[in-house]
């Protein structure tokens, strides 16, 4: 039988949580710049671990990208219909590849979003042997990563049981620990299970799930800070969040996936400032009066944001002007169906990510990376 999530497994590790969750999303930057953004100028360009700038066109025709749908866990590589995941959690793009925090696998895969192909771009025997070990490629060990971000130069990874902040060097595969109680060189700063992530080039902003809070670490140096986290909608020190999992940027602002608090939230990236985007409410509606059910990944294209609705089995799409919510595909009902719009199912969707054009999406328990054009 399949393990599920780490996340949705806490109990089993003493945690004590009965909801628990985790996600990912997100990157951005360009290269090793740092990404500019001028406040309310749409970003063009890598950030968010997505391709911002363009208003995505869907039809919500959905088709399984990468791996089969509702197969049993595995960690093959090759062509997309001979591919095989174990829980895929945490995606992200460089706009030419996709990057999937497989998450029981202990593996980061790797999708050329040309061909289908996939391979794995660092971690060593899937799924038998967790680990912290810095190293090259298939050398590197991880422990159930969960988050994953791009700035087109490096990954960065959320390593969710190991408690800290992996760095990738895409064209070396090497791995290294660059924050958290895995990192001899970050003092302080823990993290208790670390879900989503994301970058503006020069500072990484972690969702850090199990402390309720988000996590500012400065690339450079490895320094952690908390930028918001304990109260309720407010300033950064006083503002409150329960099992946030996904978290993207626009350069400027931060948006979570406030899980347990079944909203999405904004954090003002200069102030910490934290305010509700929409969430919970009525199922189709706008702002405070729309409703999720268990949030976990969250992406945008400047324009609108995307959300993953883990236990709904929805993608649900908020125009960040306005605030109204649809649903952009999903039934509701657990499956693996390709059709157009609410015809399709999902089963636990966790995260996802765009290059501009399609939204991918990891269909976790699914074991599958699906795509909506």
């Amino acid at each position: 039988m399949q393990p599920k999530p780490v996340l949705r497994k806490m109990a089993e590790l003493g945690i004590g949580l009965t909801t628990l969750t985790a996600l990912v999303l997100a990157g951005c930057g360009g290269g090793s710049t740092p990404a500019v953004n001028t406040p309310g100028t749409p970003f063009s360009g890598l950030m968010g671990g997505a391709k911002q700038g363009t208003v995505l066109n869907l039809t919500t025709t959905v088709t399984t990208f990468a791996g089969v749908a509702g197969s049993p866990a595995g960690a093959a590589n090759g062509a997309s219909s001979v591919a095989a995941f174990s829980a895929p959690g945490g995606i992200t793009t460089d706009g030419s590849n996709l990057y999937v925090a497989d998450e029981n696998n202990y593996l980061i895969r790797q999708i050329t979003i040309a061909s289908g192909v996939v391979s794995t771009l660092a971690g060593g025997a899937a799924g038998i042997t967790p680990g912290a070990t810095d190293g090259n490629a298939t050398a590197a060990s991880f422990w159930a990563p969960r988050g994953i971000t791009t700035d087109g130069t490096n990954l960065y990874v959320a390593d969710t049981l190991n408690g800290c902040v992996r760095k990738i060097v895409i064209a070396s595969r090497d791995v290294t620990t660059l924050a958290g109680p895995c990192a001899a060189t970050s003092a302080g700063a823990p993290f208790n299970r670390p879900g989503g992530i994301t970058t503006d080039g020069t500072n990484l902003y972690v969702a850090d799930t199990l402390n309720n809070n988000i996590k500012k670490i400065i690339i450079a140096t490895g320094a952690v800070t908390t930028l918001a986290g304990a109260g309720a909608s407010g300033a950064g020190a006083t503002a409150t969040f329960n099992n946030p999992m996904g978290i993207t940027t626009d350069g400027t602002n931060l948006y979570v996936a406030d899980e347990t608090n079944n909203a999405i939230r904004k954090v003002v990236i200069a102030t910490g400032a934290v305010t509700t985007v929409a969430g919970p409410g009525a199922t189709t509606a706008s702002g405070a009066a729309a409703t999720f059910n268990g949030p976990y990944g969250v992406s945008t294209d400047g324009t609108n944001l995307y959300v993953a609705e883990y236990f709904g089995n929805v993608i649900r799409q908020i125009a960040i002007a306005t605030g109204v919510v649809s649903t952009l595909a999903g039934s509701g009902a657990a499956g693996a169906n390709n059709a157009s719009g609410v015809a399709a199912t999902f089963n636990n969707p966790s995260s996802l990510t765009t290059d501009g054009t399609s939204l991918y999406v990891s269909d976790t328990t699914n074991n599958a990376i699906r795509k909506i054009q």
